[in-house]
C-alpha cells in the first residue's frame, strides 16, 4: 500500500483530535497534549520519589543505596521498551499526518508484538545472571542483597511493563493524550496506595516496593490494552492488519535508536558513576552512592516534567511534519524549549537553596544529608540549560531525523562526561564527581544549540 491514502476511506470513528494536530492553535494544542503527559510524567516522578521515601524511612540507608545500584539495569529496562515505544509513536503520527490510518494501525500492532518480545528475551535473559550484572554495576555485599530482591520483582514483571509503556505512548500519539494521562495516573495511584502497606504492614521491604511497582503497572496494562481493542478507538487493533510487517519493525527500530542509546548511554555512565563515587568517597562511598540515588531522583523528577513537555510535542511535531506545515513545526520548537528551560530553572532554584530539605525528606541520616547537600550545590550548578538541551534532542527524534538524537544523546553521556568522570575526581575527589555532570550538560547544551542551527539552515527553516 502507498505512503497515503484517501481521506474518505479513513475509518468511520476515526478522532477529529488528529486533524486538529494541523489546525488548532499550537499554544492550545500544547496544553492539550503537554499537560496531561505532564500530569501523568509528575506523577510518575512523585511515585519514585515517594517509594525511595518509603525505601529509605522504611528499609535504611543501605536499602537506598542498593536502590541507586538498580539505575543502571533499569535504564537498560527502558531502553529496551523505549526503543519500541518512541519508534513507534513517532511513526503512527507521521502516518496520521499523511491520513495513512491503515499503516497507523499496522503500527500498533507490530508495536504489541515487538514489546512481548523484548520484555521476555532482556527480562528473561538479566535474571539468569542478575547478581554478576549487579556486582558489575558497583554492589558491594552490603547492598547487593537490597538490590537484587527489588529487581527480581522488576524483571518478572517487564512483559507488563513494556506493553503498558508502548501501548500508552502510541495512545497519546494517536489522539488520547487525556486517557494516556490517566493510565499513568492509576499506575502511581496504585503503587502509592500499596508500597507503605506493602513495607510497613507486611514488612516485605524493598522487595514489596517492587511488587507495588509491577501492581500498578498491571492496572495501568489493563486500561490501556482495553482501549487498543474496543473499536470506538480511532486507532486500535484490527486481526487482520499485519502483526509483524519487517518495513514498519525497521522504521521503528531506526527511530527508537535514539532513546534506546540514550538509555544506554546512561546504564553506562551511572555504573562509571557509581565506582567513581565507592572510589573516591572512601569509607562513606556506599553513603555517597545513596546519595547519588536521592540526587537522581531529584533530578529526573524535573527531567520527567520535561519529557512530558517533548510528549506533547511529539504529535504535533510529527504530525505538521507529515504534512509539509514547517512553520507550526517551527513554533511548536520554540515554545518547548522556552518550556523546558523554565521546568529546570525551577529545578536549579529548589536544588541550590533548600538542598538539606529534599535529602531529608528520604533519610535522617546526618552523614547522608550532608553528603547530599554538596552533591546538590554542585551538580545543579548549570542545571537551566538541560531543559533546552533535552527538547531539541526529542525534536529530531519527533520530526525523524534519528541520527542526530542519537549524536546529541552521545554528547552529553558518553562524550563529555565519561572524560570528566576520569579526569576531575583525581584533582576533587566526590565534588569532582558532581562537577563532572554539571560540565557536561553545559556543553552538550551548546552543541545541541548549534546542531540545531546548522539543521535549520541546511532545510530553509
Amino acid at each position: 500500500m502507498g505512503n497515503t491514502i484517501d481521506n474518505s476511506v479513513r475509518p468511520a470513528a476515526a478522532s477529529a483530535s488528529t486533524e486538529d494536530l494541523g489546525q488548532k492553535s499550537i499554544g492550545k494544542l500544547l496544553a492539550q497534549y503537554s499537560i496531561p503527559a505532564i500530569i501523568a510524567s509528575v506523577a510518575t516522578s512523585l511515585y519514585n520519589i515517594v517509594d525511595s521515601i518509603f525505601i529509605g524511612r522504611g528499609v535504611g540507608p543501605m536499602a537506598i543505596a542498593g536502590l541507586a545500584i538498580t539505575f543502571p539495569l533499569m535504564n537498560l529496562v527502558a531502553a529496551f521498551c523505549m526503543m519500541i515505544a518512541a519508534g513507534g509513536a513517532t511513526i503512527s503520527s507521521i502516518f496520521l499526518g499523511q491520513k495513512n490510518y491503515d499503516r497507523a494501525t499496522d503500527v500498533v500492532n507490530n508495536v504489541f508484538v515487538l514489546c512481548l518480545i523484548h520484555a521476555i528475551v532482556f527480562g528473561g535473559g538479566t535474571l539468569l545472571f542478575l547478581d554478576e550484572i549487579l556486582y558489575f554495576f558497583g554492589a558491594t555485599d552490603d547492598t547487593v542483597s537490597y538490590a537484587r530482591e527489588f529487581m527480581e520483582v522488576i524483571l518478572w514483571g517487564t512483559p507488563i511493563a513494556f506493553v503498558f509503556i508502548g501501548l500508552n505512548n502510541l495512545m497519546r500519539a494517536t489522539g488520547y493524550p487525556k486517557k494516556a494521562m490517566i493510565s499513568a495516573l492509576l499506575s502511581v495511584a496504585v503503587n502509592v496506595i500499596l508500597a507503605p502497606i506493602f513495607i510497613f504492614v507486611f514488612k516485605w521491604g524493598i522487595r514489596g516496593a517492587a511488587l507495588a511497582t509491577v501492581c500498578g503497572q498491571f492496572t495501568a496494562f489493563v486500561w490501556v490494552l482495553s482501549h487498543f481493542l474496543s473499536r470506538s478507538s480511532s486507532i486500535h487493533f484490527k486481526w487482520h492488519n499485519k502483526w509483524l510487517s519487517m518495513p514498519i519493525v525497521k522504521r521503528i527500530y531506526a527511530i527508537g535508536l535514539s532513546p534506546f542509546l540514550m538509555n544506554v548511554c546512561a546504564c553506562v555512565v551511572v555504573v562509571f558513576l557509581n565506582r567513581a563515587l565507592l572510589d573516591y568517597g572512601g569509607d562513606q562511598g556506599n553513603l555517597c552512592v545513596g546519595a547519588y540515588g536521592i540526587i537522581n531522583r531529584t533530578t529526573m523528577f524535573f527531567v520527567m516534567v520535561v519529557f512530558g513537555v517533548t510528549q506533547g510535542m511529539q504529535p504535533i511535531l510529527g504530525y505538521n511534519m507529515g504534512a509539509g506545515q514547517y512553520d507550526r513545526v517551527k513554533h511548536t520548537l520554540r515554545t518547548g524549549i522556552w518550556l523546558g528551560v523554565a521546568i529546570t530553572m525551577l529545578g536549579w532554584i529548589i536544588s541550590e537553596g533548600l538542598p538539606d530539605t529534599v535529602s531529608s525528606l528520604f533519610t535522617t541520616d546526618e552523614t547522608l544529608i550532608k553528603i547530599s547537600r554538596e552533591g546538590f550545590r554542585i551538580y545543579f550548578l548549570l542545571y537551566p540549560v538541560v531543559g533546552c538541551q533535552i527538547v531539541i534532542q526529542n525534536f529530531f527524534q519527533s520530526v525523524g531525523k534519528p541520527k542526530l538524537s542519537i549524536f546529541l544523546s552521545l554528547t552529553r553521556q558518553l562524550l563529555f562526561l565519561l572524560p570528566f568522570l576520569i579526569f576531575l575526581p583525581r584533582w576533587w575527589g566526590v565534588d569532582g564527581v558532581w562537577a563532572s555532570m554539571a560540565a557536561s550538560d553545559f556543553l552538550a547544551f551548546v552543541v545541541s544549540l548549534i546542531t540545531l542551527n546548522r539543521w535549520m539552515k541546511h532545510h530553509n527553516f
